[in-house]
């Protein structure tokens, strides 16, 4: 990952991006029009000087947010391919947001090569160093705010390798492995296997699993603080390849299945990040992996599973299986006896139907909770938006005739509405927020800003700034 470092003057580069307010006077020695530069907030132009150093002008807002600010380094970036040694000067722009700047660098020279050949490594330049240039360099404050960011954006990156991630090669057995050997000091983790999740009734997790001979898995992370008072838990959909199990979608929907662990991936790198910024909150998080396959083991459609909470639930449609993971998981965030709940998951296609995909939908039965998260997405310039859970729907989700809870929504309505209606029958009465990232999880668009094609880390940037507001 790149290096982010800030000083009071620029060392020798191969470009710089320079930030500049639209409306401002732009120097006289460059022919603007040239490269198509009105100075209107989006503009880019590439600037070469007598030392072959590079410039990478960049307009943004006349009084840039956090997040156009994000945006407007991580288009100059992308603008000068080729540097490895780049500066940042965002000296024109009024109370630069450096944290901002310092998570852009990382986020944008993000890549993924794990499984490249030699060539393409070798032909691929990536951002080795990144200085940034502030008078206040030197003060420890404004250091540590840099620093922080780093670590978030690190995170985040952590989260896009699992994602990213051929499933073949992260099956839950090997997922929980990664979680435990990635854990930071003072994050301690416990992996429960198939055996111990039958045990501890967990049948949910073990129903999606059952299909596969890769079995299930459940991951709790704690971190505890000394003098934390308040307790978050976190719960994430793990599911390290979804075909859909005997309810099998198409082929052409399996391709991007690897991603539907970006909950899980989520919650963790979180995890991850809070312990490594010392926040002082205590965090429970609880991974819950399967693979979702077909066999003769699998989960059938008209089978009833029994929960850790104990309820039943008869299972309509087998790809409707992140709901049931989540089940078991929320149950445990519960008994952790947590002040607030939020799960995470890539659960729904009518999350992508009602929102796009760059967008996460948030439900949940606690008002401020859910006015808390979006603050924090919107801090962090992740676009979330609430969704209700509805009478009628929430009504839907105990018509079972034999079973105390039907899985699936009779309905082809509202299918994000009724994934939320049913896991807030797991919740009792816990303060809970449901995040639906189905849509902004994987990019399988081009490059866009500081967003890479493939994971894109979605929620841990919130889920933190969540856990700083809440602590």
């Amino acid at each position: 990952m790149s290096t982010v470092q800030l000083r009071a003057t620029l060392p020798t580069v191969d470009a710089i991006v320079a930030l500049i307010p639209s409306g401002s006077d732009l120097p006289d020695d460059v022919p603007w029009a040239a490269f198509g530069f009105t100075g209107e907030a989006g503009d880019v132009a590439v600037v070469a000087s007598g030392d072959a150093q590079l410039t990478a002008w960049v307009a943004t807002a006349a009084e840039p947010t956090a997040e156009q600010q994000r945006r407007a380094v991580a288009k100059g970036l992308r603008a000068v391919p080729k540097a490895t040694r780049v500066g940042i000067d965002p000296s024109r722009v009024a109370g630069a947001d450096l944290a901002a700047i310092a998570e852009a660098v990382v986020l944008t020279s993000y890549v993924y090569l794990d499984y490249k050949g030699d060539d393409a490594r070798q032909k691929t330049t990536v951002v080795e160093t990144a200085t940034i240039l502030s008078p206040d360099a030197r003060k420890a404050a404004t250091k540590r705010l840099v620093d922080e960011a780093v670590v978030v954006a690190e995170a985040t990156c952590v989260a896009r390798d699992w994602v990213n991630t051929p499933p073949g090669d992260l099956r839950p057995p090997a997922f929980a492995d990664a979680i435990k050997a990635a854990a930071p000091s003072g994050v301690r983790v416990t992996v429960w296997d198939e055996k111990r999740l039958a045990k501890e009734r967990c049948g949910g997790i073990v129903g999606v699993g059952a299909g596969s001979d890769a079995p299930p898995r459940l991951v709790r992370l704690e971190y505890s603080p000394d003098g934390a008072k308040t307790h978050l838990a976190l719960v994430g959909k793990g599911i390290t390849f979804d075909s859909g199990g005997l309810s099998l979608k198409p082929g052409a929907s399996m391709m991007t299945m690897k991603c539907d662990m970006g909950g899980a991936a989520a919650i963790v790198a979180a995890t991850h990040a809070i312990a490594r910024l010392g926040l002082p909150i205590r965090v429970t998080a609880f991974a819950c992996i399967a693979e979702n396959l077909p066999s003769g083991t699998a989960t059938r459609p008209g089978d009833v599973l029994r929960m850790r909470s104990g309820a039943t639930v008869e299972v309509h449609n087998t790809d409707a299986e992140g709901r049931l993971v989540l089940a078991d998981g929320l149950a445990l965030a519960v008994e952790s006896k947590a002040d607030h709940v939020v799960d995470v998951a890539t659960l729904t296609g009518a999350a992508m139907v009602a929102l796009g995909t760059r967008t996460t939908a948030v439900l949940g039965n606690d008002d401020e909770l859910q006015d808390r998260v979006l603050a924090a997405a919107e801090l962090t310039g992740e676009s979330m938006w609430r969704l209700p859970i509805t009478e009628e729907i929430g009504a839907a989700v105990t018509t079972s005739s034999i079973a105390d809870l039907r899985q699936h929504n009779p309905k082809p309505y509202g299918g994000t509405l009724y994934a939320a209606a049913f896991l807030r029958e797991f919740v009792k009465d816990a303060s809970w927020a449901h995040l639906d990232i189905a849509g902004p999880a994987f990019n399988e668009a081009g490059v866009f800003d500081y967003t890479p094609v493939g994971g894109t880390g979605a929620g841990v940037r919130t889920l933190v700034a969540l856990a700083r507001d809440l602590g």
